[in-house]
């Protein structure tokens, strides 16, 4: 029904301790995302974040040209040709490339023409040059109006990038967003952005959470208006504390104060949602004995 090692992944994932674990992988038959809500739901875990399943390698980076911005992430599998220069000069041809064109898509972007061939073409040169597996991921294209702000931010080199426009303000104001952004992973720019269906799976789960602490049920409907309040204060931009702010302060709070307010934002973490690779650096080496 299931292994030790889904019983691990599960551990690494929630937090919870082993026997909990395999209690949740019995109740529901083996599904690891019905188990971490089955944990959840017993008060046990918490949320599994996407940051719990980061681990491939690149850069992140942000390009901008008067209204217009593209923000991407190209992977390699080691930390090591992430700093490689011909690998950052590559990342920089992308980014070049897709501003001063008008494509939006990853199949229109890999046909663009870039040196002799196509944006196609110069990751398979890439690849070939470096020797590793080198993967142009994602990129979105931002435009902003001339009364609007782009404001940038990217962490430790490249393995965080933010990018955010907001309506009035000055570019400084949106470079703090950008930051907060950064650090405080927001989900969404603000609630009506909370998809239903997701919304609604939250709120089951808190309901039944609630139930087993032995909450009143006709109480409970109550409880969750201040429970969604605060889940939106975890996962929305807008809601969430700004990171700099002395008096508790909404990011949204914070732009108003300084006569601007929040348009769209896009934050990408280097290998967010991927599976890490493993290494077993004594049985690499011992191999190497061996052959």
């Amino acid at each position: 029904m299931f292994s030790a090692s889904d019983v691990k992944t599960l551990r690494e994932k929630t937090g919870a301790g082993m026997l909990d674990c395999k209690k949740a992988l019995q109740e529901t038959n083996g599904n690891i995302e019905s188990a971490i809500d089955y944990l959840r739901e017993k008060g046990i875990a918490k949320a599994a974040k996407k940051s719990d399943r980061i681990a491939a390698e690149g850069l992140a980076q942000v390009f901008t040209k008067d209204n217009e911005a593209i923000i991407l992430e190209v992977n390699s599998e080691t930390d090591f040709v992430a700093k490689n220069e011909e690998f950052q000069k590559f990342v920089n041809t992308l980014g070049e490339t897709l501003l001063n064109s008008q494509v939006s898509t990853m199949e229109e972007a890999l046909k663009l023409p870039v040196n002799d061939g196509t944006i196609e073409d110069l990751v398979v040169a890439i690849i070939a040059k470096i020797g590793e597996k080198i993967s142009f991921r994602r990129f979105a294209r931002v435009t902003k109006k001339d009364t609007e702000s782009f404001g940038e931010y990217l962490h430790n080199g490249g393995k965080i990038a933010s990018l955010v426009v907001i309506e009035g303000g000055n570019p400084e104001i949106a470079r703090e967003v950008a930051m907060h952004a950064a650090a405080m992973r927001p989900l969404y720019l603000n609630s009506s952005e909370v998809p239903t269906d997701v919304l609604e799976k939250e709120k089951e789960i808190m309901r039944q959470e609630l139930l087993n602490e032995g909450k009143p049920a006709d109480k409970i409907d109550n409880i969750l208006v201040g429970k969604v309040r605060k889940y939106y204060e975890e996962i929305c931009l807008e809601d969430q504390i700004f990171v700099k702010a002395e008096n508790k302060e909404t990011v949204s709070k914070y732009l108003a104060n300084n006569g601007a307010k929040l348009v769209s934002m896009v934050r990408y973490e280097v290998g967010e949602g991927m599976e890490k690779r493993q290494e077993n650096f004594a049985e690499e080496v011992m191999n190497q004995i061996n052959g």
